[in-house]
C-alpha cells in the first residue's frame, strides 16, 4: 500500500526531491513580476490603503488564516479582476500526486485556486501572520505541480497577510521554478501597490493570450 502523505507536512527539499524540480536564479526566467506593471488608479490605492491599515491594526491580536484570506486576498483578487468572467476562483480543492518509484501519495487542499479555460492562473496558500513565508512556499509548489497544464507556464502567491512572494513554475522538460522579491507591509510606502499591479498584468496578458 502506498504511503499517504499529507502536503502540509513537505518541506521544500521534499518537493524538489520528489519531484526532480529545480530552482531558478537567474532574474530572466521570472520576469513576470518586475519591469512596468499596469498603472493603478487613485479609488484602487485609495482601498489597497485601507487594506494595509485594517490588517496591521488586526495583526496586534492573533489572525487566523480565514481573516488573512477576508482582509487581503479577497480585495486583492476583487481588483485584479480575478472574480469575474472568463476567470473563476475555486477554494480549497483537493488535489493529489502520486510518486510511483517511492510508493508514495502526496494529497492537499488548495486554499484558492484561481481557473482561466483550464489554465490554473494563481494559486495561493496563505497563512497566519505567525507563519513564515518559507512554511507556505513548499505547499504552493507541490499543487502548481498539480497543474494539467504542461505546456503554459503556472503563477503562483503565497502570503501570510503582511509579505507576498509571487513563484513561476514551467514544466516543460525539466520542472523549474523562480521566486520573486519578497514584497510587505512593513516598509514605508504600500507594497500592495506593486502586488495588485502583478496579478493585474498577469490577468491581462492570460486574456490577449487566450482570445
Amino acid at each position: 500500500m502506498a504511503q499517504v502523505i499529507q502536503a502540509s507536512e513537505l518541506t521544500l527539499h521534499d518537493v524538489e526531491e520528489k519531484f526532480n524540480l529545480q530552482q531558478v536564479e537567474d532574474e530572466q526566467f521570472f520576469g513576470e513580476w518586475q519591469g512596468e506593471l499596469p498603472e493603478l488608479t487613485a479609488a484602487q490605492k485609495e482601498w489597497l490603503d485601507q487594506v494595509k491599515a485594517d490588517f496591521l491594526a488586526l495583526e496586534k491580536y492573533p489572525v487566523h488564516e480565514e481573516i488573512v484570506k477576508m482582509v487581503v486576498l479577497s480585495p486583492l483578487l476583487s481588483l485584479a479582476g480575478l472574480f469575474r468572467y472568463p476567470f473563476r476562483p475555486v477554494a480549497e480543492k483537493q488535489v493529489e500526486i502520486v510518486v510511483e518509484e517511492k510508493d508514495e501519495v502526496v494529497r492537499g487542499r488548495i486554499d484558492v485556486l484561481v481557473l482561466h479555460q483550464q489554465l490554473w492562473v494563481t494559486v495561493i496558500e496563505s497563512k497566519s501572520k505567525r507563519f513564515s513565508l518559507s512554511e507556505a512556499l513548499p505547499q504552493a509548489l507541490f499543487y502548481m505541480l498539480n497543474s494539467p497544464n504542461l505546456l503554459q507556464p503556472t503563477f503562483g502567491l503565497v502570503t501570510n497577510g503582511s509579505h507576498f512572494m509571487f513563484i513561476k513554475l514551467i514544466r516543460q522538460d525539466m520542472p523549474q521554478y523562480g521566486l520573486s522579491d519578497e514584497l510587505t507591509l512593513r516598509r514605508r510606502g504600500n507594497e500592495l501597490y506593486q502586488v495588485l499591479g502583478v496579478l493585474k498584468r498577469w490577468q491581462q496578458e492570460l486574456i490577449n493570450n487566450n482570445s
